[in-house]
């Protein structure tokens, strides 16, 4: 099968600045796929490149088997992108702004489209507003909506819900699931993991413009080693012991580290002797921020890997 995306030793460089540094990924055809990183990794200069809209300094990208350069035409028919950028045009409605979209990609009769994505995305009373009296979480409405106007098979959400409401979030996450579920392949970048997390499947992770993992999200959670458990205490204190174990200690919980659930028993029989009293303790479960974190912070060796 075609990949939905297929990224052959990409380089950019600004100046001195490498700024993607040989990038070879694969996403498959009908994926929710996460692409993660820092500020400042290459997300979006990736996502400009599979755009079209900046040139790589050498590579190719392909998108659902179309050359980014070569085939132009066809690889951006195929492919839809919400920019993390509020750009609109001022002197439009909503659906005006659709109407124009559609008409970018020669769809002359797509109304009935246009009025699904509008219900969808809760626009539906916005719908004849000029786009310069809407709020930033509308306007980001939009430019969903502008992504998905001429049905492209490959969506790219680039932080596509921040600074919008949880309602909102609700309701997008509802419909690109549905598109997913249709065929759609899916490519998201957010600082909120725990989104990643419950919509991916696959995870890469960009750090200083490469990859440094590419795996399924279960089998990056699995690889973190050890668990962590949290606790509030009265007097809010740790015995000597226990403070090299010490993660975090945050509005009034301590985050501890051990290797095996048998040092449990230790830190009570060492909270018990300190005559500190255990007003809550929960273990808590591994997820993908700790992965990212300890990655970002090179305080665990994961190996790359494609699955």
């Amino acid at each position: 099968m075609t990949p939905a995306i297929e990224i052959k030793q990409v380089h950019k460089r600004f100046g001195t600045l490498h700024a993607l540094c040989g990038v070879d990924l694969e996403i498959n055809a009908g994926e929710f796929f996460a692409l993660l990183g820092p500020n400042g990794a290459g997300k979006t200069t990736l996502i400009n490149i599979i755009a079209g809209l900046a040139l790589a300094s050498s590579g190719s990208v392909r998108v659902m088997g179309h050359d980014v350069l070569t085939g132009y035409r066809e690889a951006r028919r195929m492919l839809g992108v919400v920019p993390q950028e509020l750009v609109f045009d001022p002197f439009f409605t909503v659906r005006e702004t659709l109407v124009f979209q559609s008409g970018y990609y020669g769809l002359k009769k797509n109304n009935n489209w246009i009025d699904e994505i509008i219900h969808h995305l809760d626009l539906a009373d916005k719908a004849d507003t000029n786009m310069r009296l809407l709020s930033g979480g509308m306007k980001r409405r939009v430019l969903v909506a502008q992504a998905l106007v001429h049905k492209p098979p490959v969506i790219v959400l680039d932080e596509p819900t921040a600074g919008v409401d949880v309602e909102l979030r609700q309701a997008l996450w509802r419909f690109i699931k549905q598109l997913n579920r249709n065929g759609h392949t899916i490519v998201l970048t957010t600082h909120y993991l725990e989104e990643a997390e419950a919509l991916c499947n696959r995870v890469a992770m960009l750090k200083n413009g490469s990859i440094v993992v590419l795996d399924s999200v279960r089998n990056l959670i699995s690889n973190i080693s050890g668990h962590r458990i949290r606790l509030r205490l009265s007097p809010d204190t740790l015995p000597t012991a226990l403070q090299l174990l010490t993660i975090s200690h945050d509005q009034g919980y301590y985050v501890l580290a051990i290797e095996e659930y048998s040092q449990l028993g230790n830190v009570i029989t060492a909270l018990h002797a300190a005559q500190i009293q255990i007003l809550d303790m929960q273990i808590l479960q591994p997820d993908l921020e700790e992965v990212f974190v300890k990655l970002m912070h090179g305080t665990e060796n994961l190996e790359s890997a494609s699955v």
